[in-house]
């Protein structure tokens, strides 16, 4: 697939790592859908540069699982099926239950600091949920919880945590129906918030498990009788 006229808004000689981070981002929007091949040599033209960074970017996020490569056929956005949504969720809910415990022991004034900034994210959260701003949810669900695990001070948690909130921004914008339960979307994140507050490890943990146990069956309702869900 030829890259979108305007994909790309970046001045100078673009490095690998700028071109990656933003194609990340026009994927998980959605600019580039499931199963679209990336053309480098389109990108490269699009971007003014050599095919030899662009050739770097797309090979990162092949690392990642963002895209897929394949023999003598390109580079092809991942689609993820059922039983990939279940691993994502499985994952993030072990990583976030260690962030968790992590920040917890890191003492009351990180948690002061994180709970700061999920609390200003909650806020933004519900405005976005008044006027039904999809992407902008999307977005905000999950820089909330990439910021709570970003509160651990752990950067391979944090590193690990990236390409998941990625891969479930592809899942949650792709699905239509990904938000069946959005008036209580707001509730549920000031409850982690509430409870990492209250500093309860065990109840924090419940409800994290909950939280995206939860998010599964809705993602994977939407998309039943489909193997491909985002």
């Amino acid at each position: 697939m030829a890259a979108p006229e305007g994909l790309f808004a970046l001045e100078g000689r673009p490095t690998a790592q700028l071109i990656a981070d933003q194609l990340r981002e026009q994927i998980v929007q959605g600019t580039f859908r499931p199963g679209d091949q990336i053309n480098e040599s389109v990108l490269a033209s699009q971007l003014h540069t050599s095919r030899g960074p662009v050739r770097e970017a797309l090979q990162r996020l092949c690392q990642e699982g963002i895209l897929v490569s394949r023999r003598n056929r390109g580079v092809f956005v991942l689609e993820l099926a059922t039983d990939d949504i279940r691993e994502i969720y499985a994952v993030r809910q072990a990583v976030e239950s260690t962030a968790a415990d992590a920040l917890l022991d890191a003492g009351q004034q990180q948690v002061n600091d994180t709970c700061r900034e999920l609390q200003a994210i909650i806020s933004d959260m519900a405005k976005q949920v008044a006027v039904s701003d999809w992407q902008a949810i999307a977005r905000l669900d999950m820089e909330f919880h990439t910021s709570f695990v970003a509160g651990a001070g752990n950067s391979r948690l944090i590193r690990i945590y990236e390409t998941l909130a990625a891969e479930s921004r592809m899942c949650i914008l792709n699905l239509a129906v990904a938000y069946p339960r959005i008036d209580v979307l707001v509730q549920e994140h000031q409850i982690l918030l509430d409870l990492l507050e209250s500093g309860d490890k065990e109840a924090l943990h419940k409800a994290i498990k909950r939280h995206l146990e939860t998010a599964v069956d809705d993602l994977t309702a939407s998309s039943r009788g489909s193997d491909v869900t985002a």
